[in-house]
């Protein structure tokens, strides 16, 4: 008798969603934390409720804000990268139906609604990292930068985040899911 060093391939799909889904939570803790990193910094920059900056942070203080603010940019596109690539190949990969899941689908949909509200906004923030890193500009680029980000689509963004608070609810929850039609 051969043995094969294969495994069941109802085994390689289990590991592979699983690790999909792995990837998609590990992704989404280093997103979603560098997102609040990012909040919690810009709040330092601008006068509450504006979009009008403090006056009294001096320009190397403003400049270090903005300096890790680029830091954390990288973190938080790094991390909506792997979401966004990890929840494709769990959607595919799992054993979860959307029919029969309602709330999946619902996150599926809240989720990929906002993917092109997230690259327009990343793409801000790619400019404000590749001038951190690559060039010597004044902290005025970097202002006109950030109120971009900050204003980007009307407060778009800040709905996206809470549809993204509503999914990790959905998926502890997990409304509307469909009962197995159970046979006499």
């Amino acid at each position: 008798m051969a043995h094969s060093s294969e495994e069941h391939p109802s085994r390689r799909s289990e590991a592979a969603w699983h690790t999909a889904l792995l990837f998609l939570i590990a992704g989404a803790i280093v997103w979603l934390g560098g997102v609040h990193i990012r909040a919690i910094l810009g709040g330092d920059l601008l006068k509450f409720g504006t979009l009008e900056f403090e006056d009294y942070l001096s320009a190397d203080v403003e400049r270090e804000i903005f300096r890790l603010i680029s830091f954390s940019s990288i973190l938080v596109t790094a991390g909506y990268l792997v979401v966004l690539i990890s929840s494709i190949a769990f959607l595919f990969l799992s054993p979860f139906r959307l029919r029969e899941h309602g709330w999946l689908m619902m996150s599926a949909i809240l989720f990929y609604l906002f993917v092109p509200v997230e690259a327009f906004v990343m793409v801000i923030d790619a400019k404000m990292i590749y001038n951190e890193f690559f060039t010597t500009v004044d902290n005025s680029v970097f202002r006109e930068l950030f109120v971009a980000r900050v204003g980007a689509l009307a407060g778009a963004p800040l709905i996206a985040m809470l549809c993204y608070y509503t999914i990790i609810v959905l998926a502890v929850f997990q409304p509307l899911r469909k009962k197995p039609i159970e046979t006499a």
